[in-house]
């Protein structure tokens, strides 16, 4: 399968490299970034999710892409889309979503490749929605999907690998179609 790898002026949205685990372990240790997590990752664990996003986008072509400074190829983190977990009350949908190294945080790079991400499902997969999620309490993660113009769904549920009394349980739902975001498109074109 043809992998691809999404530009944006800043990123690259490209296939994990080897180099980029070391980095992804120690981002899935550190209780910043992993604070709207259940627990921290161990560098096992965090291997193992990042052999599934390469093997997905081997497989597919796209997933949750290594995310890499054009400047420097630095890995900052992962960015993309992924096949809703079958358990989740809004499946079978597409998510999008992110995780970036702190050190790169507040800089945009989340929404720059979060957008490039969603062009990417619905000029590419021509997907007619895509949807994101995190806890409740998670607001920076909603900005993130606001300023890409996805709009609260205000059907919130507790996420089923959770206990319904864990402080991360309660989660928002986001979504935004393609007709929607051509919207948007039109609009920062005109």
């Amino acid at each position: 399968m043809t992998q691809t790898v999404l530009t944006t002026e800043r990123l690259y949205l490209r296939q994990w490299q080897p180099s980029d685990f070391a980095v992804f372990a120690k981002m899935n240790s550190d209780p910043e970034v992993m604070k709207y997590f259940p627990k921290l990752l161990s560098p096992t664990l965090s291997d193992v999710i990042a052999k599934k996003c390469q093997q997905l986008i081997e497989d597919n072509g796209w997933g949750f892409w290594a995310v890499s400074l054009k400047k420097s190829d630095a890995f900052i983190g992962m960015v993309g889309l992924n096949a809703a977990h079958a358990d989740m009350p809004f499946a079978p949908n597409v998510e999008i979503g992110w995780r970036l190294h702190k050190d790169y945080w507040r800089q945009g790079y989340a929404t720059e490749a979060a957008r490039a991400s969603l062009r990417f499902a619905f000029e590419e997969l021509e997907l007619d929605e895509v949807v994101a999620f995190t806890a409740v309490i998670n607001e920076h993660s909603q900005l993130i999907m606001q300023r890409i113009g996805m709009s609260d769904t205000q059907e919130n549920f507790y996420h089923p690998m959770l206990d319904a009394n864990h402080r991360l349980a309660e989660h928002v739902l986001y979504k935004i179609t393609r007709q929607q975001w051509q919207k948007i498109i039109l609009t920062d074109q005109g």
